[in-house]
C-alpha cells in the first residue's frame, strides 16, 4: 500500500522560544535529551509551544495561571500515605485556606463581597485538581452544590441570611439529593416535604431505608447543614422535587433530633472528603426554608409557581445545578493532559532494548506502539481543552444573564451531558494507559498515576451516571430531529437519511460502494486526500450522528400510540443505540471546536503540528467506528484501510513534537509531582550510556558471549 505522507525523523525540532507557564516544564531538567536536537530539519514545521500553551488556557488564562500557581502550594498538595481521618483534616484546612485568601467568592454576588464571576470561577475551581481532587471535589460540595443550591434555587433572604456563613465556612454543608434507590432518577426520589399548615412548618421525612440520602460530601463528619431535595406536599397535592435548607448537627458534632446517619467510611478514591449518608423523621424546619425561587407555598398552604409545567419546572430548577458537570469536564481533562505529561516525558527519556543500535537503547517513545498508546490520546485530550472552554463560555453567559432563555438553558444541559461522560471516561483510559507505559514506576504511588485514577473513578457516575447522562443527550436529538419532521411520513424520513452523505447522491447503494472502491482502486493517495480534508471528517462525522438519531426516530415513530409498557419496551430495544448516537453527537462537539480553536493559530508552523493532531483525532473516530461506516457504505474496505495507514503516518509526523504539545499544557514539577517525570529518568539513562561508553573507550568492558563464539 502506497503512503503519500512525507516521513519525519525521531528528532523534535526545538520550539521557537520557551513555553509560556510561569512555572518551568517537568521536561526541562532534561533538556538536552536525545529527542530534543539542536536544530530541525527544513521540512519540518515548528512548535511555538509559548503561543499553544497560551492559547489552552482559554478564555479566563490569568484566572488560570493564577490558580495553577496556587495549587502548586505544598500545603494545598496532597500527601501520600496519609490515613483516611487525616486526609480529611488536611481538606477541610485547607478549604480554610482558600477562603482566607479569597478564592472562593468569585460565583457569588457582588452584594456579597463576591465577583459574580461565573466562568471564572469554575476555570479556577478545575485547577485544584493539580493539587488533590479531594480538594477539588470537597470545595465543590462546599461552594458549587450546597452554596450554589442556596444562590441559584433561594432568593435574596435566602442569600443574605446564609451565604455569608457558607462562603466563609462557617457553616460547611451537604447537598443532600442523591437517594439510595433512586440514583440518577431524581424525579422519584422518596423523601418527603409535607407542609403543617398549623405550625406554617415542613416536615422533612424519609419513609424507608432506600429513600436514605447516599454518597454526599460533608455528610459524613464535617456537615452542619443540607439542602435537601424531597418531594413537596402541601394540600394533599405533590408538587414534585424542590429544595429545603436543614440544619442537621450541633456546634459539636452530633446530629440534632430526627436526624441520623453513617459515615461511608473508605472509599476506592477522594479519602480527603467525608461522604456519608442522611435519613430524616418527621423533621421540622420553618417554612421560609422552601428554597422558593421556582416554587414557593404560602402560610395557608397554597402553592405557586412562575413556571407552571411540573415536568419543566423540574429541569429548569436541575438546570441551575449544571456547573458540576461543567467542572467534571475540566477537571477530568486537565487530569488526562497531567497523565499524559507524566508519560510522555517518562517515554521520551527511559530506554529500553538495542533495536537499532549496537549500544545505544531506544527510547520508548520512538516505538511505534508506544506512540499509539498515548499520542491518540494526547489528541483526544486537545479536543477536549478546545471543546470544554466553549462549554465555558457558554455556561458563563447563561449564568451571567448575557444568553439566559430556555433555550440557551437546554442547550447548555445538553453539552454538559454530551461532555461530561466522554471526558471522564476519556481520564480512566489515559490515566490507566498512562500507568502502562509508565511500566512498575507508573505504579509507585509518588508518580501519581494510580492516584488520579482512584480518585477520578467516581467522575463517571456523579453529577449524573455517564449513561444516563447520554441518555437525556439522545432524548433531546430525538425531539430536535421530530420537530423537522412533525408532520413527515416513513418516506420523508428515509429521505432525509439519504441526504446526510457526503456524497449526496446514493449513499448505503452497491452502486455506491463500487463508485468509491473504484475511485480508491490503486491510490491510496486519493484516499487519504479526501480524508484529512476538514470537509469529509466534517461529513463523516455529522452523518454518523444524524443517520443514527433518524434510524432510531424511525422505528420510535409510533411508539407514542402504543400502551405504555409496549412503548416502554421500544424505547428500551433502542437504548443502546441511542447512547452510541449521543456519544457520536459529544465527538461531534469536540471535533467542532478542536477546529474552531485550530483557526485561530496563527504561526504556521503550530497550525500545521495542530491540523496533524486535529486529524488524528478526528480520523481516530472514525477508525474507532469503522464497522459502522462499512456497514452502512459510507467507506470503502479500500477507504477504511487509508485510515489506519494514515494514522500510523499521522503518528510517526507527531512524534517529534509529542514533549512540546505535552510542555504547552503548561505543568511544572511542582504541579506533576512525579518523580519519573522531573528528569531524573534523563540523570539515570545519561549515567549508564556514560558508564558503557567509558569502559569501551578503556577496552575493559567485557566482551559478549556471542561475540566470542563468532571469532571462533
Amino acid at each position: 500500500m502506497v503512503d503519500t505522507a512525507p516521513r519525519t525523523s525521531k528528532q523534535s525540532p526545538a520550539p521557537t522560544r520557551a513555553p509560556a507557564p510561569p512555572s518551568p516544564t517537568a521536561s526541562e531538567a532534561a533538556a538536552k535529551t536525545a529527542s530534543e536536537p539542536a536544530e530541525s530539519t527544513a521540512s519540518s514545521p515548528r512548535l511555538d509551544v509559548a503561543a499553544l500553551g497560551r492559547q489552552l488556557l482559554g478564555t479566563w488564562p490569568e484566572v488560570r495561571l493564577a490558580a495553577r500557581e496556587r495549587a502548586a502550594r505544598p500545603e494545598l498538595q496532597r500527601i501520600e500515605g496519609l490515613t483516611m481521618a487525616e486526609h480529611r483534616e488536611r481538606v477541610l484546612g485547607q478549604l480554610k485556606i482558600l477562603v482566607e485568601e479569597g478564592a472562593i467568592q468569585r460565583a457569588y454576588p457582588t452584594s456579597l463581597g463576591g465577583l459574580d464571576d461565573h466562568g471564572g470561577n469554575i476555570a479556577a475551581f478545575e485547577e485544584l485538581v493539580i493539587a488533590d481532587p479531594s480538594l477539588q471535589i470537597k470545595s465543590g460540595v462546599q461552594w458549587g452544590l450546597f452554596g450554589a443550591a442556596v444562590l441559584h434555587l433561594g432568593t435574596a433572604p435566602h442569600h443574605e441570611k446564609w451565604l455569608p456563613a457558607i462562603m466563609s465556612l462557617e457553616v460547611p454543608g451537604a447537598f443532600a439529593m442523591t437517594e439510595i434507590g433512586h440514583g440518577s432518577d431524581v424525579a422519584s426520589i422518596a423523601t418527603t416535604a409535607t407542609y403543617d399548615e398549623a405550625t406554617e412548618e415542613f416536615v422533612i421525612h424519609t419513609p424507608f431505608r432506600a429513600a436514605w440520602k447516599e454518597f454526599l460530601g460533608n455528610a459524613g463528619l464535617h456537615g452542619k447543614h443540607a439542602t435537601v431535595f424531597a418531594q413537596l406536599v402541601t394540600k394533599g397535592v405533590n408538587h414534585g422535587v424542590h429544595c429545603f435548607y436543614v440544619p442537621i448537627r450541633d456546634d459539636e458534632g452530633e446530629f440534632l433530633p430526627g436526624v441520623g446517619g453513617e459515615d461511608d467510611g473508605l472509599k476506592g478514591g477522594l479519602n480527603g472528603i467525608d461522604n456519608g449518608r442522611l435519613h430524616f423523621t418527621n423533621v421540622r424546619v420553618p417554612r421560609e426554608n422552601l428554597l422558593n425561587r421556582y416554587g414557593d407555598v404560602a402560610a395557608d398552604g397554597t402553592y405557586s409557581s412562575p413556571i407552571e409545567s411540573p415536568g419543566r419546572r423540574f429541569f429548569t430548577m436541575l438546570g441551575t445545578l449544571v456547573q458540576g458537570r461543567v467542572s467534571l469536564d475540566g477537571a477530568a481533562t486537565t487530569a488526562s493532559a497531567m497523565g499524559l505529561a507524566i508519560a510522555i516525558t517518562y517515554g521520551n527519556q527511559r530506554r529500553q532494548f538495542t533495536a537499532s543500535s549496537d549500544t545505544d537503547e531506544e527510547v520508548l517513545l520512538d516505538y511505534q506502539r508506544h506512540q499509539r498508546r498515548l499520542l491518540p490520546r494526547l489528541a483526544t485530550t486537545y479536543a477536549q481543552v478546545f471543546a470544554h472552554d466553549e462549554f465555558l463560555v457558554k455556561f458563563d453567559a447563561v449564568f451571567s444573564g448575557k444568553a439566559d432563555t430556555d433555550d440557551d438553558r437546554q442547550d447548555l444541559e445538553t453539552i454538559a451531558a454530551a461532555l461530561k461522560p466522554l471526558s471522564t471516561w476519556h481520564a480512566l483510559d489515559t490515566l490507566q494507559e498512562a500507568r502502562e507505559a509508565c511500566g512498575g514506576a507508573g505504579f509507585i504511588a509518588e508518580n501519581r498515576l494510580v492516584g488520579l485514577r482512584h480518585d477520578l473513578d467516581i467522575y463517571v457516575t456523579f453529577e449524573g451516571d455517564n449513561n444516563v447522562l447520554l441518555q437525556l443527550v439522545a432524548k433531546r436529538l430525538l425531539t430536535d430531529f421530530s420537530k423537522q419532521f412533525k408532520d413527515a411520513d416513513a418516506g420523508a424520513m428515509a429521505r432525509y437519511v439519504v441526504a446526510q452523505t457526503a456524497e449526496r447522491a446514493y449513499h448505503g447503494t452497491g452502486l455506491r460502494r463500487l463508485a468509491q472502491t473504484i475511485a480508491d482502486f490503486g491510490s491510496t493517495a486519493r484516499s487519504v486526500s479526501e480524508l484529512r480534508d476538514e470537509k469529509s471528517q466534517r461529513e463523516l462525522l455529522t452523518d454518523r450522528v444524524e443517520t443514527m438519531i433518524a434510524e432510531i426516530a424511525g422505528r420510535l415513530r409510533d411508539a407514542r400510540k402504543l400502551p405504555k409498557a409496549d412503548a416502554a419496551a421500544a424505547f428500551n430495544r433502542n437504548q443502546n443505540q441511542l447512547i452510541e448516537a449521543a456519544r457520536a453527537h459529544g465527538e461531534l462537539l469536540q471535533w467542532e471546536a478542536f477546529t474552531r480553536g485550530l483557526a485561530r493559530v496563527e504561526d504556521e508552523g503550530t497550525k500545521q503540528v495542530l491540523t496533524w493532531v486535529r486529524d488524528l483525532f478526528g480520523l481516530g473516530l472514525i477508525e474507532k467506528h469503522a464497522a459502522w461506516y462499512l456497514i452502512n457504505g459510507r467507506l470503502s474496505p479500500q477507504r477504511a484501510q487509508s485510515v489506519t495507514a494514515y494514522i500510523d503516518r499521522l503518528i510517526e509526523r507527531l512524534r517529534p513534537h509529542a514533549q512540546g504539545l505535552v510542555d504547552a499544557f503548561g505543568f511544572g514539577p511542582e504541579h506533576l509531582r512525579a518523580t519519573i517525570a522531573s528528569g531524573i529518568e534523563q540523570e539515570r539513562q545519561d549515567e549508564a550510556r556514560a558508564y558503557f561508553e567509558e569502559q569501551r573507550r578503556a577496552g575493559t568492558l567485557p566482551v559478549p558471549e556471542k561475540a566470542k563464539s563468532k571469532k571462533r
